[in-house]
């Protein structure tokens, strides 16, 4: 499918206009290489679809399609993008064991959330008794992982209280984002069978929280699987090309990365997340830190703006659409950040609102 060069038509935007009157049914078909059937609930199958129109179109607004275009852009230049998930949530335990009238809700008006009291104090980094309480449920969170083909590669203890992050091997770019919707699910339910509660909200209201984020590690791979960020240098041609790319277009596309009200907050000075769209070697202040080295077929970039609520394959594909930018036009990333937060680098955005600002004219431009 060719990639739009300008905006759309008057006669295109109300030919969709009119596909989406009336709130249409749609047609959804499932992709059974994504079938599983879930360890925690014998007998239970899960299945990921694909949603079109009735006359076979692809359904416009669906991130799973969106992603899969990206890469086939990526394809046809002989390349793929090889994503691994770092992810930080939280865990709780559950302090009432039933629900109230408060709790229900009406539409457009949440119930009051059920309460959560820590599970651990927090602020020990790779504390072995803190870490031994969580065990129960992140022992059973590892066997489930594994019996979903999730390719884990470690679960720890982070700094907040009942902070968690999960690190996962690199896959195909579509393979890591369905993995990442299963992930979440899995999570969610055997921790709240478990008596506990998981959250992936960036900063959520907990006593005594440091606030998460979704680290996404990428690099790109031609046909053969070679990395094609590797080099005799830090970086390739092509990866300095992808990373001038991200960091061209990070104001703009830290919508999808930072989907929330409250992951913005995030952004703020020596805080381990970023504030401006920076780069650095293996610098976690900055906005991409690139990881590796000369000749190192693991070189890869680590885009620190993510939270663990995004969509998955929105985040993603804005990776595709900004790094291929700036490999077509052959940007260049300036010289490195060793002091990102005084660095002279545009600044992230400071709210959703003022993002969707930034957003909208570029969209209909």
């Amino acid at each position: 499918m060719a990639e739009r060069s300008g905006p759309l038509d008057t006669d295109e935007l109300q030919q969709r206009f009119d596909e989406m009157t009336g709130s249409p049914n749609l047609v959804v078909v499932p992709d059974p290489s994504t079938f599983r059937v879930l360890p925690w609930a014998p007998g239970v199958g899960w299945v990921l679809c694909d949603e079109y129109f009735r006359d076979g179109k692809p359904f416009h607004f669906s991130p799973r399609h969106l992603l899969r275009r990206q890469a086939e852009r990526l394809a046809q230049k002989k390349m793929q993008l090889m994503v691994g998930l770092e992810v930080e949530w939280y865990l709780a335990r559950v302090a009432e064991t039933q629900l109230t009238d408060e709790h229900v809700g009406i539409p457009g008006v949440r119930g009051r959330a059920i309460r959560t009291t820590p599970i651990e104090p927090g602020y020990s980094y790779h504390s072995e008794t803190n870490m031994d309480i969580m065990q129960p449920v992140l022992g059973e969170l590892g066997r489930t992982y594994a019996a979903l083909g999730l390719p884990l590669r470690s679960i720890e203890n982070e700094w907040g209280p009942g902070q968690v992050e999960c690190t996962f091997s690199a896959q195909s770019a579509l393979r890591t984002a369905d993995d990442l919707l299963l992930f979440r699910t899995a999570t969610r339910q055997v921790c709240r069978r478990l008596g506990c509660f998981a959250t992936f909200m960036a900063r959520p209201a907990l006593k005594g929280y440091y606030a998460s984020g979704w680290h996404l590690h990428q690099s790109l791979v031609d046909d053969a699987g070679k990395n094609l960020f590797a080099a005799t240098e830090l970086l390739s041609t092509i990866g300095q090309s992808y990373l001038a790319g991200l960091l061209e277009h990070a104001v703009a596309s830290t919508v999808f990365a930072t989907p929330t009200v409250n992951g913005y907050r995030r952004f703020r000075p020596n805080s381990l997340a970023p504030d401006r769209a920076s780069w650095g070697y293996d610098n976690r202040g900055a906005m991409v830190r690139v990881l590796g080295g000369k000749n190192d077929p693991a070189t890869r970039l680590e885009n620190r703006v993510g939270e663990p609520a995004a969509n998955p394959y929105l985040y993603i594909a804005s990776q595709i659409v900004a790094g291929l930018d700036g490999i077509e036009r052959k940007l260049e990333p300036g010289p490195r950040d060793d002091e990102p937060y005084s660095a002279d680098r545009p600044l992230l955005p400071a709210s959703l609102g003022e993002v969707r600002r930034v957003f909208v004219p570029r969209l209909r431009s």
